[in-house]
């Protein structure tokens, strides 16, 4: 019995460090030459820029995913409700790589104009994983 209790607790332990993980290996994935070296504060520059779209209003990551990473965002066109950005509190997100190469694409499309770079991925990823 008290080896039972004992595996459960370090298994609700070490549930926050599994989600961590997820995002540490995809951060990876963009640097297989392991020559890049990612920052936090760009990512947060990126995060936070203010670019214009083609229809001249102004956009960053923010319209979106809002302000409080912590929180569901809306998609500004569709109102779909995006779940939270931050790993520590959904700890899916940033696991499925292919999800996350998926969704820069669209989301560095829309917001930047352009596809973004490993480095810019890496940062931006470097970045969330604060939260």
């Amino acid at each position: 019995m008290h080896k039972n209790r004992w595996l459960l607790c370090v298994l609700l332990l070490s549930l926050p460090m599994m989600g961590r993980a997820g995002i540490d290996e995809t951060i990876a994935h963009f640097n297989p030459q392991h020559n890049l070296t990612f920052s936090a504060k760009d990512g947060d520059k990126l995060w936070h820029q203010k670019n214009t779209g083609p229809d001249g209003k102004e956009r960053d990551c923010t319209m979106c995913h809002g302000k409080d990473l912590t929180k569901s965002g809306k998609h500004v066109r569709t109102g779909k409700v995006i779940k939270p950005m931050a790993p520590s509190v959904n700890s899916k997100r940033f696991t499925d790589i292919h999800k996350v190469e998926k969704w820069f694409r669209r989301n560095c499309k829309w917001t930047l104009g352009r596809e973004c770079t490993d480095q810019e991925k890496g940062d931006v990823l470097k970045y969330l994983s604060q939260f």
